[in-house]
């Protein structure tokens, strides 16, 4: 089976965390810290927080930027169901704002004007531009899971430009692996020590009374990443650039190969923005049965997402969301990830090719 994401781990990823499980700390140690900082750095934000995995980083976001039960929080129906239940975390009602057809990312025409807060998705590594925000809400979460690698007129995606706070997810088909992980970046002191009290049970050192001493005054959680997932982060992250020209390579590939098959291509970034391609979502009519052939010969396409706001969970709260729902009865996720060689993309090209 060729699947549609993977890791792509080699010996530099393997000696690091082998570095980790031969030395002192295996977690809550000095790799955390160094990982922080260096995606701190290469996406330009003040601080990072990282956590134990991308659902837990929405959480503390969430939590941090100080959502609450008074709150009404919108985010894209089509995204995997973590970008709404962040908000139900912290007790705050979910809305939906309907996607644009045109990028797959939610319409910020279309976000009600009674929310307080909005998590915006960045589908498959396409950014949404933050700058068409006609009426701010008072937090903005980017959920920048698929796009790390990411960049718009004002930067990497995660700088915060135009955010309280940018999420991550180090997912083993996500852009860099940390096994499991995740990471809230932000440029708000204020936020960054939350997050780090936040992932931590809500424990705040008190050094001044004795190293042993702290506080908790906000309920917190273990939301901690491991040392060992640190520094394989850290290995990974050095390679990021070759796997985001990789995941494009690929992409343009995949364009040209099926620019004159009955096939809707993903969106393309507008300009000054670029592409992390974390998934290639096309559009098909018969969906399913092209997903069924193309299983049985081995090809691992997949579908992202069945809409949050169609889940019982959320059906009845949720606003109509056509544009949505429409896409997901069409949309396929053809296989992309550094690994893919030409000779499987050429199979997924022809597999999909034959389906048709």
């Amino acid at each position: 089976m060729i699947p549609y994401g993977r890791q792509s781990i080699d010996d530099e990823d393997i000696a690091a965390v082998v570095a980790v499980l031969q030395g002192d700390w295996l977690t809550q140690g000095p790799h955390i810290e160094s990982f922080e900082h260096a995606l701190a750095e290469r996406i330009h934000a003040r601080h990072v927080v990282a956590f134990a995995n991308g659902t837990a980083a929405l959480h503390g976001a969430a939590a941090a930027s100080r959502l609450g039960p008074t709150d009404t929080v919108c985010t894209s129906p089509l995204s995997f169901i973590a970008s709404a239940n962040c908000a139900r975390y912290v007790g705050a009602k979910v809305t939906f704002a309907d996607i644009d057809p045109k990028t797959l990312n939610l319409d910020p025409a279309k976000i009600p004007g009674d929310a307080t807060g909005l998590v915006a998705v960045h589908y498959a590594g396409l950014p949404l531009d933050l700058r068409g925000l006609t009426s701010r809400p008072r937090v903005v979460i980017e959920d920048a899971a698929h796009a790390l690698g990411a960049t718009t007129p004002d930067g990497p995606v995660g700088n915060c430009a135009h955010s309280d706070a940018t999420v991550f997810s180090f997912h083993p088909v996500k852009a860099i692996t940390t096994g499991e992980g995740g990471a809230v970046s932000t440029n708000d002191d204020e936020i960054a020590e939350r997050l780090l009290a936040f992932r931590n049970h809500g424990i705040v050192r008190k050094p001044a009374r004795g190293a042993w001493a702290y506080e908790i005054s906000e309920l917190g959680f273990n939301y901690r990443l491991t040392d060992i997932q640190a520094a394989l982060g850290t290995s990974q992250l050095a390679k990021l650039d070759r796997f985001i020209v990789a995941r494009q390579r690929l992409a343009e590939r995949y364009r040209k190969a099926l620019a004159d098959l009955p096939v809707e291509l993903p969106p393309e970034p507008h300009p000054g923005f670029s592409h992390a391609y974390h998934l290639f979502p096309v559009q098909v009519d018969r969906r399913d049965q092209v997903f069924s052939a193309m299983r049985n010969t081995g090809i691992g396409v997949q579908i992202h997402y069945i809409p949050i706001s169609s889940q019982p969970l959320y059906r009845a709260a949720s606003p109509p969301v056509p544009n949505a729902d429409s896409a997901f009865a069409r949309l396929l996720s053809l296989p992309l990830h550094p690994g893919l060689t030409t000779d499987e993309q050429d199979q997924v090209i022809g597999a999909l090719a034959a389906s048709l």
